[in-house]
């Protein structure tokens, strides 16, 4: 993005050690490429300004699974932890420059880069602190919280802490309406045989 737009960065989450599933679901393919990379390049296709992508269990092997794509690492050691602990080190890594940052989930294999791109527009023309992704009557990822929400974000802890930050300013928060189809995240043997 150039111009007058928000300096945007999108961060990936993709530390978890994926118990329920039983290996790495992030390395596991769907349409050729693994859930990891397919996340990564939407996000890259949606043209935001960096990429960051926070790794934590198999860091290594998920880094080769994203092999020649531009993006930025980092790393969360207590991947086996809240959420919190991965939001965190991926905000850390946001560069100053940046106004904003668009928080997705590298499971939700739905999440179309014209979903992402409508957050981004959505940020040109309005100076809500976050603005949230809205299926049906569900708030979920991705999400986009402008620098103004960091430091609340940093000293929120726990699994659901963005999602405290989001109810908290949900009065200020823009909403942008996605498909239902998109909430799917994928967690089990079963949900990634019915993709």
């Amino acid at each position: 993005m150039s111009g007058n737009t928000a300096r945007i960065a999108a961060i990936v989450l993709a530390a978890g050690a994926s118990r329920r599933m039983g290996t790495n679901k992030l390395l596991l393919p769907l349409d050729g490429e693994p859930l990891v990379r397919r996340a990564c390049q939407r996000a890259l296709a949606a043209g935001f300004d960096l990429l960051i992508v926070v790794l934590g269990h198999e860091a290594a092997r998920v880094q080769a699974a994203l092999a020649g794509l531009d993006c930025r690492f980092a790393f969360n050691a207590d991947s086996g932890g809240p959420m919190s602990s991965s939001l965190h080190a991926g905000l850390e890594c946001v560069p100053h420059a940046a106004d904003a940052a668009v928080v997705m989930l590298a499971d939700m294999v739905n999440v179309t880069e014209q979903m992402l791109r409508a957050l981004a527009t959505a940020a040109e023309s309005s100076a809500a602190p976050l603005i949230t992704s809205r299926y049906g009557s569900t708030s979920a990822p991705p999400v986009l919280f402008r620098r103004v929400l960091f430091p609340e974000l940093l000293a929120t802890a726990g699994e659901g802490c963005g999602q405290a930050v989001i109810d908290r300013h949900r009065a200020q928060a823009l909403v942008v309406d996605a498909p239902l189809a998109a909430l799917l995240d994928v967690d089990t043997p079963e949900e990634f045989a019915n993709l």
